[in-house]
């Protein structure tokens, strides 16, 4: 996939944009970009392309601020995946002062050569996000560019939708339905970071990474979850939260790989995916409880059949 962002770089043709957010990329997001994927594949000449700001450029009114999802750099893989020839993602306050005219002007003729485009019912775009779907239809037609408007796809399985219920489930340590949503198992790539090394002394050897602001953060608690170091995939069990037993001063992802040999990875770009809730956090009395309890975690871990741990594949 070809990053066109902070580069003079355009497509060495035409494309199809799907246009959005797209912050956690769930089941809905992959709908738009799918569509747009469709179109290429009909249209020969035609590449699929992505638009969408840096979610962490993104202010939301009250707020401050959006918790992203996906970082910047999941959110890349992940949409390269899904098989997308080009992304474009802008800091989202170069851009929230444009008119509608602008963008599409300066966004999808000259930046994108877009000859379709692809969104959702609530997309919105120029100065204080005055512009929807009509808007874009109107402004579209005089470049020949013809749009395609993706009903919302509002339930999976019953479960409602949407990046704020994402977010929800993931704060209160539903990691499975929010996994089931998102399409994915909702996973932090951080780098790790020197801690205390108790873990070695209890005979469960961890590694710590701390979480970014921004980040969403998963309920506090322990999370059966797959880790990946240098090419390998580990079953594992991760803590998250500021570990009351020895004290920790910010919340921390506090992980032992089942069956890792212990190699030096302190600074390396980890990702630990989280499969399911486990149990809350907890203080011990002493360190010879904690290192009980974590090997009763060990063993819940264990025995999660190995299907859980598989890429979901989500279907309506």
């Amino acid at each position: 996939m070809v990053d066109l962002t902070g580069t003079n770089d355009v497509p060495n043709g035409s494309t199809a944009v799907a246009m959005g957010l797209f912050d956690g990329l769930h089941y809905g997001h992959r709908t738009v970009i799918k569509k747009a994927l469709d179109i290429a594949a009909e249209y020969p000449g035609i590449d699929p392309a992505v638009f969408t700001f840096d979610t962490i450029s993104v202010t939301s009114k009250g707020s401050g601020g959006v918790e992203y999802i996906l970082s910047r750099d999941t959110k890349f893989e992940l949409i390269d995946g899904l098989g997308v020839r080009y992304i474009y993602s802008p800091d989202f306050m170069n851009f929230k002062d444009l008119s509608g005219e602008e963008f599409v002007e300066l966004v999808l003729c000259d930046k994108l050569a877009a000859k379709f485009v692809v969104c959702g019912e609530d997309f919105r775009f120029g100065t204080g996000a005055s512009c929807g779907t009509d808007e874009l239809d109107k402004l579209c037609r005089k470049h020949g560019i013809r749009i395609f408007v993706v009903p919302p796809v509002r339930e999976v399985h019953g479960h409602r939708i949407s990046s704020t219920m994402i977010r929800r489930l993931i704060n209160e340590g539903d990691i499975e339905t929010a996994n089931m949503l998102l399409g994915s198992h909702f996973s932090f790539r951080l780098p790790v970071a020197y801690g205390r090394q108790l873990g070695r002394t209890l005979d469960f050897p961890t590694i710590n990474q701390y979480f970014p602001k921004k980040q969403v953060m998963p309920r506090f608690g322990v999370y059966a979850s797959k880790t990946e170091v240098r090419g390998n995939v580990y079953r594992s069990i991760t803590n998250i939260g500021v570990k009351p037993t020895v004290g920790s001063e910010a919340p921390i992802a506090e992980t032992y790989m089942i069956g890792f040999d212990g190699s030096d990875i302190y600074g390396e770009m980890v990702r630990v995916s989280l499969i399911s809730f486990v149990r809350p956090e907890m203080k011990f009395e002493n360190t010879e409880e904690l290192k009980k309890q974590i090997a009763s975690d060990t063993e819940a871990v264990k025995a999660i059949p190995e299907s859980r741990y598989r890429n979901i594949e989500v279907r309506k």
